[in-house]
Order: structure tokens, then sequence, then C-alpha cells
């Protein structure tokens, strides 16, 4: 196809974009530019990425590429079992385990995410900026100065390269300068209170090349073990003398980048760059009365849009968006699988989005082989684990073992399978991905359990991040964060099993579901362990996992709600001076699992308002002093954001066993609200609308043919369009219909 890249054609197509409205309350928009990266403008399309800001009076664009890596191993597995781990506890001589399993993250600036470089323009002879926006229905930034110029920005949505332009430009000269970031000098930047520690000059890079020419700049870094990356930057100054440019990052191999012609008449890619958002945008959509809610809602959907291509890795702490700061990313922006990964992708399958949610299960299915010979070499059996923090190969980092090595991490992740299964009904996705992955997960786990008269233990248990890095921090019974997720992994088990057809198998895992212990409860609800109640606030939930996101607690039957009733007021007693801003959209979805639709939402309001940089970006502590957590640094990583989407869209729809609600925890303040399009389990699209205060009408589109149970938001309905008594209803309160494939059903509130 030819070269893609006049933006002076393509801004004449915004105005004919189909939704060239619709979104355009929930666009970033600022009369500055941002003087901070984790406030800057944010591209990307899932492996290129960009931050847009100005630092020293220049503009700046941080450049990012997914795969950027320094996989050099910091931790020895090999000196390292899990039998041995267990022995030093009993022993109580964890320093041990501590100085092998835990300080090589810490002393070693590898493995860790690598920022690529930035681009800076001098635009002192601009003039004041006027407007900083982004559009987030075509993924364009536009700034204007106060002289008339005009830059833009965009990163095509389906090709790896990136765009930028001014217009307007008179007779103002200007062109890119590219910055290489400290890999080769001493250079320490301070007052970036990111989490970051040691500059990137640690890792010991020689210095990189560029070469210049008249109309662009190649930069080409070593990094380690022969590995490299390249940066192309290339530009043209028009006949009218505007500037129109192009970038890309390369790995392990030479940049390269279609010319730019001149000629008005080429494509620019503009169109296929601007298909791609109106897809993504179709998808689903929904409208709620609270502004700040529905804002940040849809710009949590954009930054979902950027990080999550086919293609590409999983979405990281930083993703596209590495720190710009002359440090090691936040925690090396590495995949961390004890929260963060798995509520990155919470959204994507109520949000109708699951080709971005398989972007996870892609990178799992990818990591696989290295995650086998992981689970052999230090759990000792057959099976899969995947490590807790793990680099983009899949292999382990160390750090905090009890959770970076963690017994039950392949139950969570299979979660993701089991989810991409069941929302979509994907038979080949069953066969090939879901079962074999759940089943060797259950294999793992139930080789590295114990069973002795009848019931079955864990060597060594924790619950993420209680007690820290201490010996404390395991437990010699079950926690429910692990049982939870053992509770769970059998069940799914049994289930994809039978889905399968393997009904000796299927039995064989309930079985095994059968030889696990009860929950530890009491009158606090979950406790962490037994003999361990929550008696301090603390930023994870993992002991709450059974109501969410594993779904095993349902609050209509009467012993699963007394049960979180008194988790949920045990943390209400305890407090929120220990969260961070994950915590609050957690606590979101926990809480609409239980129908408290208003202290969901308020604690969306606290989320969106508190812990949140004026470009949406999470950043992990109170960003207004303090108000409702003692944690007030600013490290950004974006599964907070991610879990907050989520949270909405709880308020609109749920899944749960083997049923769907419509409705489940909408505050009754809210009195119109509107939904398109959520996906529900079972491959259900779900559409509902409520209007001054009533729920009207729930349409649900079988895109497979199945049998849907449906908790309705309104108590007698009428059925479009369907024979009489094809709709069954329950003691239980749930409605049933089998419906065909493709068929759409309307049920509307009230008699005949």
């Amino acid at each position: 196809m030819k070269t893609k890249i006049l933006l002076l054609l393509m801004l004449q197509c915004i105005g004919n974009f189909i939704y060239a409205q619709s979104l355009k309350p929930y666009n970033l928009s600022f009369p500055k530019l941002a003087n901070r990266w984790d406030e800057a403008m944010p591209l990307g399309n899932g492996m290129l990425g960009v931050l847009i800001w100005e630092k020293n009076n220049k503009l700046r664009l941080s450049l990012d590429r997914a795969d950027l890596w320094d996989e050099r191993k910091a931790l020895d597995i090999s000196k390292l079992n899990f039998k041995w781990v267990e022995e030093q506890v009993h022993q109580n001589n964890y320093a041990a385990v501590q100085k092998i399993g835990d300080e090589p993250y810490d002393n070693s600036p590898y493995p860790t995410k690598l920022p690529a470089a930035a681009m800076e323009f001098d635009i002192a002879r601009l003039g004041k900026v006027i407007s900083n926006e982004l559009d987030i229905e075509t993924a364009l930034n536009t700034v204007k100065f106060e002289n008339g110029t005009i830059f833009n920005c965009y990163i095509h949505a389906a090709q790896q390269q990136g765009y930028f332009s001014f217009e307007n430009l008179k007779s103002t000269a200007i062109i890119p300068n590219l910055i290489v970031h400290n890999y080769a000098n001493n250079l320490v930047e301070k007052g970036d209170n990111s989490h970051a520690g040691e500059g990137l000059q640690k890792l010991g890079y020689a210095k990189g090349t560029v070469v210049n020419t008249s109309n662009s700049v190649r930069y080409r870094q070593p990094i380690y073990q022969d590995h490299y990356y390249e940066v192309l930057v290339q530009w043209k100054i028009m006949a009218n003398g505007n500037l129109i440019g192009s970038w890309t990052i390369s790995n392990d191999k030479a940049a390269k980048l279609p010319g730019i012609s001149s000629m008005a008449n080429e494509p620019t890619g503009w169109d296929s760059h601007t298909k791609w958002w109106k897809d993504f945008w179709n998808k689903s959509n929904i409208s709620v009365p609270d502004q700040l809610i529905q804002k940040q809602y849809y710009l949590e959907m954009y930054k979902l849009g950027c990080v999550a291509r086919k293609g590409a890795p999983a979405i990281t702490l930083q993703a596209v968006w590495t720190a710009d700061n002359g440090s090691l990313p936040p925690w090396k922006g590495d995949f961390h699988n004890d929260l963060n990964t798995q509520l990155s992708y919470w959204p994507t399958y109520t949000a109708n989005h699951l080709a971005e949610g398989a972007t996870f299960t892609d990178w799992l299915w990818k990591i696989r082989k290295n995650n086998l010979i992981y689970t052999k070499q230090y759990f000792g059996v057959e099976g899969l684990n995947v490590p807790g923090v793990v680099t983009l190969n899949g292999d382990p980092m160390g750090g905090w073992i009890q959770y970076s090595l963690s017994p039950t991490v392949s139950a969570w992740t299979s979660q993701h399978f089991y989810w991409q299964w069941k929302y979509s009904m994907d038979k080949a996705f069953l066969n090939t991905r879901a079962y074999p992955y759940i089943h060797e997960a259950a294999i793992y786990l139930e080789n590295i359990t114990r069973l002795k008269d009848g019931k079955r233990s864990l060597p060594l248990s924790s619950s993420p991040e209680y007690n820290d890095n201490s010996i404390k921090a395991w437990f010699l019974n079950w926690t429910n964060y692990d049982l939870s997720l053992a509770k769970f992994l059998f069940k799914a088990a049994a289930e994809v099993s039978k889905a399968k057809g393997n009904i000796h198998e299927s039995t064989h895992w309930t079985e095994v579901l059968k030889q696990l212990p009860d929950y530890e409860i009491n009158e606090t609800g979950f406790t962490i362990a037994p003999g361990s109640n929550l008696t301090s606030s603390h930023r994870h939930f993992s002991q709450y996992m059974a109501i969410y996101p594993l779904d095993l607690l349902d609050v209509n039957h009467g012993q699963d709600k007394t049960i979180i009733d008194n988790s949920l007021k045990r943390l209400e007693e305890i407090g929120t001076r220990a969260w961070c801003g994950y915590s609050f959209s957690w606590m979101a979805s926990l809480y609409a699992r239980a129908y408290k639709a208003d202290k969901a939402v308020k604690q969306l309001e606290i989320f969106a308002s508190n812990f949140c940089s004026p470009n949406s970006f999470h950043l992990n502590g109170d960003q207004k002093g303090g108000q409702y957590s003692d944690f007030t640094y600013r490290p950004f990583t974006l599964e907070g954001n991610f879990a907050f989407a989520q949270g909405v869209q709880e308020l609109l729809l749920q899944s749960r066993n083997g049923y769907i609600q419509a409705f489940p925890a909408v505050p009754q303040s809210w009195k119109d609200v509107v939904f398109n399009n959520l996906r529900a389990e079972g491959a259900f699209l779900v559409s509902g609308n409520k209007e001054n205060g009533v729920p009207t009408k729930v349409k649900v589109y079988a895109e497979k043919a199945g049998v849907l149970r449906i908790k309705l938001p309104f108590k007698t309905y009428v059925v479009r369009d369907m024979p009489a008594g094809s709709v069954k209803m329950g003691d239980d309160g749930i409605a049933e219909v089998s419906l065909r494939k493709k068929q759409t059903i309307v049920f509307e509130n009230g008699y005949e």
C-alpha cells in the first residue's frame, strides 16, 4: 500500500467522521501542555505509544514500544524450589530465602521494561499554547498556538507508525530533535517521585549511534547480549511551508518507514485509522447521569483501545507509556500477576471487547512453554503455574516470593481463559486454549497440594500483600485467597471438561473440589487465614476473591449474603488509609455484587477525583494530600483505571452462577440510564433503558444458540415477538428462555 502520511488531507476528513460529536464531552482538553510525563496526552496502538507534553519549554513526544525489554536474569531460579522454601519457613530461616529470591529484584536494574527515546520541538517562536485537545474518538491530539500554528499527532491504529504535523507555520522553521535517554551517562534526573529508583545508566549499555540527514534521524541503541532497537524519525517541509513527519521504533531489526510524498491526492491512512476506532467505539456504549464517572469511563475505554491490540504484548504496569524521567519505570514496568494484569483485563468482557481481552490470553499462551519449565523446576511437579512477577518472555523475576512465586497464580490467570470462553462460547477457543490451559493448571494444583484424611492442603499459603515480605507472610493453612482460587480452578476444570465431553475427567475435578476445606469465616466475614482477621487497612482485597472476581458467592443466597455483608462491614470499620487507587476501583465491584449501589458509586467517584492525574492516569496515591489514603505518592500504573471501568459496568450488568442480571446496582438517584451491547456470559449482548427512574426495557441478542437465564429489573414484563409460554419464570425470579443463534428478545416493563 502507498505511503500514508499527509496529515493535512487527513484533517479535512475529520468533519465527515460519523461520531464527530458523540464523545466530545469526554475528550481531554486543556489550555496548556502538561509539564509532567504522567500528565501528558497519551496515544497508542498496543505496540507503539507516545506521551505529548512540555519539558524545558520544548514540545516533547516520549516514544515507547511495548516489547522493548532487558531480559537479563537477576534471579537464579535454579537455586530455589518450593520444597526448600517450605523447609526454611519451618526452620525459621527465612533470611536465606530472601537473599536468593527477593534481593535480586531490588539490587539489579534488570530485567526491566525500557523506554525508547523522545523527540522535541522548539516552540518558543510559536507563542503561548491556547488549546491542547485529545479527541478520543479518533485518537488525535491537536495543539493550537497563539500565532495560529497547529500541531497534530496520532499513532496509526493498525500500522506501526506515528504521525505529526505543524500547520500554519508561516516563516517559522521547526524540525524535530531526537532526545536519547541516559543509558550511557551518569545523569540522574531528580524530582520525580515515581517509585522508580535507579537511573537508566545502571543498565550499563554502550552509547547509541545517531545518524542525521537533512530530513531524518535514526537512533540505534545497543542494549544487552547483542540486542538493540532503532528509532527512526523523518519529516518533510511542504511547498506551503507546513511540516509533516512520521516515526517508528523497531526491535532487533532496522527501522523502516515509507517515504513522505508531497502528492496531495495520495491516501494518508486516516480512513483506515478512524475505521479501527469507529469499530472499537461501536462495540458498546453506556450513558449514566454522573458526569465524573461517565467521562472517566470513556477515558478508560480509550486507554484500553490504546494498549490492547492483537500481536502486541499483554498490558504491563504502564503498557506503552513507560516513564520518561531518566529512571527505570515504576516496579520496572513488569507484568504483575498477583493483581495488575488481571484487573487490567476485567472490563474487556462486559464491554464487548473480546479481541482486546484476548491479548492477555494470547500472551499467556505464548509464554506457556517457559511457564511449564518453571513449574517443573521450582515446584517439582507436572502441570502449569505462572510466576507472579514475570518478564515479557515469561521468566520469573523474583521479589517477595510469597507472591512473585505464588503457588496459585495460574488459577487466577486461568479465569481469563474461562471468561474468554464463557463470554464468547467459542468452541474452537474452548478446545485449543481454555480447556488445555485450565486442565494443565488444575493438574499442577492437584499435584502441589497434599491429601490427608480426605482433606487437601497447600504446603505454604499467602495472601497478597499481607505482612509484606516477612516470614509471617507465609501461612501454614489455606489463606482465603489461595483457597478461593483453588475452588475456582477445580470448578472451572470440571466445567470445561464437561463442555468438551470428558465426563470422567469432569467428575474427577468435582471430587478434588470437594476435598478442599470450607472458607475460613467468622463474624468479620472472610478472614485472611485461620486465626488471622483483618485488623488494619490493607490495599489488596485478596481474602475477598470469592465475592469478586471469582463469583463463587451469590448475594441472593442467604448464607452467602451474610458472609458478604459482614466482610464489607469489616472493611468499612477498618477504613481506607492503606488503600491505593485500585483498591477503590475493586471495591466498587465488591459493593455492586452486594447490590450496594450508592456505596459502589462513591468508590468510583473517589477514584476519579483523588487518585488520577489530570490526563486520567491512575497514580496509585491520593493526589489531594491524603484525603482518603496515607499513600500520596504518584507511580502510574494502569490496573486501577481498567478496574474502574469494570466497576461501572458491574452497576449495569452482571454475569453470575449461570444467569445474568440487568441493572443490578443502579442508584435510585440515577433517573436516566442507558447501555447498549454489553456482553454477558453465554455470548449474549444486552441493552437496557431506565427512564425517569424506572427500568423500561431490556433487549438481549443471542450471538450463539443457548438458554438465556436473566434476572430482570421489573417484576412484570411483556415479551415481543415470542410464542406464548416461551419464557419460564422460576421461583428464584430468574426468567428462562431458549434462543436461537442471532435471535433477539425484548422484555418491556408492565402488562400488555
